[in-house]
């Protein structure tokens, strides 16, 4: 199914309240260098946190970007991230660039919560894809048929004339594509010729940069001709004449300049200038906000839900928040369908809403255990020296989709829907501060709580077990561990370490992954004595994992267990991440 066409101006991981969803007829201009103005209420100036990951166009991490949110900045580590805290922003409108060299400008705007705001922007090569001259005309165009014709007049940043050959870098956006919203700049929130803020339907975008001999950025000092292809699903609803919008890259939103016409299968237009430009029809807006729970009405956290007017292409795309929270703008006075999906693309359930002419809150969607399939990830995320990391997060990959959870003095969970043909995914942890990471570890999800223990956030341990039982410290075992699988059976040992003087033991009758109890998985050693057969117990083994050698074995256990010595139940969870030895 396609993902997000056309884009809800969307408050991403928003918490639902009545009063995001209010607006008045305040103006506000964003930013000082900015000469538009908006009828949109921006709200009052707040300390907010982001965290967010910056990709490529093959949705590779971009290290060394810089991000900026506000008078704050960051810049990406490894894996993409940047972690911004209290960045003073707008209560409704939150501005966030990203900039690299050899790349264009990435931004993206949210109405920020009092929670964690997460970001995901896919910056665009910055790659010349043709040149032209100053003092003659000429054209670059593009394999889809996307082109611009120029005059020949060009001039520099300071105004001055500027001749010689001009490089261009040109980007096309189809509506149909998927990652569309994560391409483009802002959000579709719009400032009309009178100033009155609309969402946008778009019919495609497309950015042209100019750069001299020197590499010096050129703006045009006549005019261009750009055309844009129309998309095959749109053609019969394309108007015969429709606006062009340009971003205003200093305020953060798009602005009214000029039409298109259309020609055939293209619109073509006249520009003065060049950023991103944009074929939109405008509609009038409400703010709409819902939430999704389940049953015992506890929040369900990303959740897509699509809202497709009734007279538009494409559907527009949000993802419940940790609230279970979605709010933004949508065209006024439209019935629109609205489908709830899960993590596979497959609609969960689908409905009728609208047609709406004020700001309205719909009645919580609810989910059922027959309709989806909910887990909690939960853990804690420790340093090499064991103690828990205070700034740092965890990525968790499942499918084609990346989570990202901040860890709070270690701890860190997440909460999804799981899909009945895929319960595997992985875990990565970060200590931002020290640079450590806990390297990709295998998982299988279990309902309703995927305990997964602790992760150690060091690059100079290659493996390790760790477990707790009741509230106790963690026991953290990092040695000369043993691990693999004979005639006997599968086994895990470690006789003594560095942190503890008890070792620790377990063994097995499979090595094919799955879930199973202690009919199957025993465990010895440590202060837990010994779990097995004989044992009262409530013992979980997820076996994810069973690499060949020199690859992981990868396990987590929790459950309850009665002590042997006092009767007492005790609770336990614990981890294991080993090399195969044979």
């Amino acid at each position: 199914m396609k993902n997000l066409k056309v884009i809800l101006i969307l408050l991403f991981f928003a918490s639902l309240l009545i009063t995001s969803c209010e607006t008045n007829d305040d103006t506000f201009i964003p930013e000082e260098n900015s000469n538009t103005t908006i009828n949109y209420d921006f709200g009052a100036t707040v300390s907010r946190d982001f965290i967010g990951q910056i990709i490529d166009e093959n949705e590779d991490p971009i290290q060394n970007v810089m991000v900026n949110i506000g008078s704050s900045t960051a810049q990406t580590d490894v894996n993409g991230i940047f972690i911004i805290k209290n960045a003073s922003v707008k209560s409704k409108f939150a501005y966030v660039t990203a900039t690299k060299a050899g790349y264009l400008k990435g931004s993206r705007t949210v109405i920020p919560t009092s929670g964690e705001n997460n970001i995901k922007i896919m910056l665009l090569s910055a790659t010349v894809i043709g040149t032209v001259t100053s003092g003659t005309t000429g054209n670059v165009t593009l394999p889809n048929g996307t082109k611009v014709d120029f005059d020949g007049n060009f001039k520099k940043e300071d105004g001055s004339s500027y001749s010689g050959s001009v490089s261009v870098i040109l980007h096309h956006l189809d509506p149909s594509d998927e990652n569309v919203e994560a391409k483009m700049p802002g959000s579709l929130l719009a400032s009309d010729n009178n100033g009155q803020a609309k969402v946008l339907e778009t019919f495609g975008m497309i950015n042209v940069e100019l750069q001299g001999s020197g590499g010096e950025k050129l703006q045009l000092s006549g005019s261009a001709s750009i055309e844009l292809p129309i998309d095959t699903a749109q053609s019969a609803t394309s108007p015969n004449t429709i606006p062009l919008w340009h971003f205003d890259e200093e305020a953060g939103y798009w602005v009214e300049e000029g039409t298109a016409t259309k020609v055939g299968n293209k619109y073509v237009g006249t520009v003065s200038h060049f950023s991103w430009w944009n074929c939109d029809a405008q509609f009038p807006t409400v703010n709409l906000c819902l939430t999704v729970v389940n049953p015992n009405n506890e929040p369900i956290a990303n959740v897509h839900v699509e809202l497709a007017p009734n007279n538009q292409t494409y559907p527009r795309t949000g993802i419940s928040d940790n609230n279970g929270a979605i709010c933004g703008l949508i065209p006024a006075n439209q019935t629109i369908t609205m489908n709830v999906l899960d993590n596979c693309g497959n609609v969960i359930t689908t409905s009728q809403i609208g047609p709406f002419s004020t700001d309205t809150v719909l009645p919580d969607i609810i989910l059922t255990a027959g309709m989806v399939q909910q887990t909690t990830v939960e853990g804690t995320l420790a340093q090499c020296n064991n103690s828990n990391v205070t700034d740092g997060y965890v990525l968790l990959h499942y499918g084609n989709q990346t989570l990202i959870s901040n860890v709070t003095n270690g701890s860190f969970d997440f909460n999804t829907l799981v899909c009945s043909t895929n319960d595997t995914f992985t875990l990565e942890g970060y200590d931002y501060t020290n640079l450590q990471t806990s390297g990709v570890i295998n998982y299988t999800f279990t309902t309703p709580i995927t305990t997964i223990g602790n992760l150690i956030t060091c690059t100079a341990v290659t493996e390790y077990i760790t477990y707790q039982i009741d509230n106790n410290p963690v026991e953290y075992l990092i040695g000369s561990i043993s691990a693999g699988y004979n005639p006997n059976g599968l086994s895990v040992s470690l006789q003594g370490n560095g942190t503890t003087t008890g070792s620790f033991y377990l063994w097995g009758n499979t090595n094919v992954p799955g879930i199973y109890t202690t009919s199957t998985f025993q465990l010895e050693g440590g202060a837990f004595n010994y779990i097995g057969q004989q044992t009262t117990n409530t013992v979980s083994f997820n076996f994810t994992n069973f690499g060949v050698v020199g690859d992981y074995i990868d396990m987590t256990f929790s459950g309850t267990y009665e002590d042997s010595n006092s009767s007492t139940t005790h609770t336990i969870t614990g981890v294991i991440h080993v090399i195969r030895d044979n």
